[in-house]
């Protein structure tokens, strides 16, 4: 499983000015679709502060994070990346398999 973390900060007169990107390579396309469906019914507790945007291609689950201050996209990505490692330590002890 590879971890990839791309960040931005912008300075502007757009509602949302720092963004952070994540990239999981979780080694199937099964293995992400599950992933995604486990993380997409967690929404942002303050949807007006933060947006998330998630998909899965080849395998690998990207997810942009977009915020209005630093410590709501520290907030989110944090809380964010709690529950993928419980997700991704979930399908480690039960064996899905890796293509």
């Amino acid at each position: 499983m590879v971890w990839r973390l791309h960040g931005t900060s912008t300075v502007n007169f757009m509602r949302y000015t720092l963004c952070s990107n994540l990239e999981v390579d979780l080694g199937s396309e099964e293995n992400a679709h599950i992933v995604y469906t486990a993380l997409a019914v967690d929404k942002e507790l303050q949807p007006d502060k933060v947006k998330r945007h998630m998909s899965v291609s080849n395998g690998k689950l990207s997810v942009n994070f977009e915020a209005v201050e630093a410590r709501f996209l520290r907030a989110s990505f944090s809380a964010f990346v709690d529950v993928l490692t419980l997700t991704t330590k979930t399908i480690e002890e039960f064996g899905l398999k890796k293509e």
